[in-house]
């Protein structure tokens, strides 16, 4: 099974990912630990990534999914074009929408290190296509604003049914 975990920046993906990958035995990875330094860096000086920042980096997400047997990924996927390009070609692959308010997402911000600035939420959110569920990408949505335990738990009965 592949799991991509998504939303915006601050919604809690590592976190709610790596907690479905231990109750899982799966095997979690990041998106961003994918991201070329040239990305990073982009987003740590400020500046809002473009789409042709992004196709390379989703083309490697997507064949790094297709090699593995199964992995929990903790990755954005602001549009639905991105989500298609992730999942071309991806057997057993479902999709975690982790949903918070900004004012949740700006507190989380503030109280993590991380090379993703707050002032590029905004930039996120206007991005951001919510998801439409299809048979190739079913969609589990969670509140993410619940304690994170809370939302594992969710995720995981979500995933089971």
């Amino acid at each position: 099974m592949h799991i991509i975990v998504m939303g915006v920046s601050g919604v809690g993906k590592t976190a709610v990912g790596k907690g479905i990958a231990t109750a899982l035995s799966l095997r979690f990875d990041d998106a961003d630990d994918f991201h070329p330094m040239c990305n990073v860096e982009k987003m740590k000086s400020g500046k809002a990534l473009e789409d042709a920042d992004r196709w390379p980096w989703l083309e490697i997400l997507n064949t790094h999914l297709k090699q593995t047997r199964g992995c929990v990924l903790a990755c954005s996927a602001l549009k639905q074009s991105y989500r298609q390009v992730l999942c071309n070609g991806v057997d057993d692959v479902k999709l975690v929408y982790l949903k918070a308010d900004r004012d949740t997402l700006i507190k989380r911000m503030q109280q993590r290190e991380h090379f993703m600035p707050v002032s590029l939420l905004d930039s996120q959110l206007a991005t951001w296509e919510e998801p439409q569920s299809t048979d190739q990408m079913p969609i589990i949505t969670v509140d993410a604003t619940l304690p994170l335990d809370e939302v594992i738990h969710q995720a995981l009965e979500a995933l089971a049914k």
